[in-house]
């Protein structure tokens, strides 16, 4: 299975982000950020934020490049998507 990192398209706060994701677990993903240097914070339900300028880090440790729909068509597959609840 893979981790996946879609474009950093998504303005927050002047900078430009991208989606980190597993296919496989939160585990996976988990690890995958530690290793990228990623704060805990960086995670949001089923994703870490990303910045621009990791991207090209994240894909060099070996996640794949995908478009924000396969983040999300392949959340969905393996059952990992969170949508957001009403109290969020």
């Amino acid at each position: 299975m893979a981790v996946l990192v879609d474009e950093a398209i998504w303005p927050f706060r002047d900078r430009r982000w991208a989606h980190l994701v597993s296919d496989e677990s939160f585990d996976e993903l988990h690890a995958f950020a530690e290793r990228l240097g990623l704060p805990p914070r960086a995670f949001h339900r089923d994703h870490y934020d990303v910045p621009a300028e990791l991207r090209d880090e994240a894909i060099a440790l070996g996640a794949q490049p995908v478009s924000s729909r396969e983040v999300v068509r392949r959340l969905q597959a393996a059952g990992l998507r969170r949508r957001r609840t009403a109290a969020e």
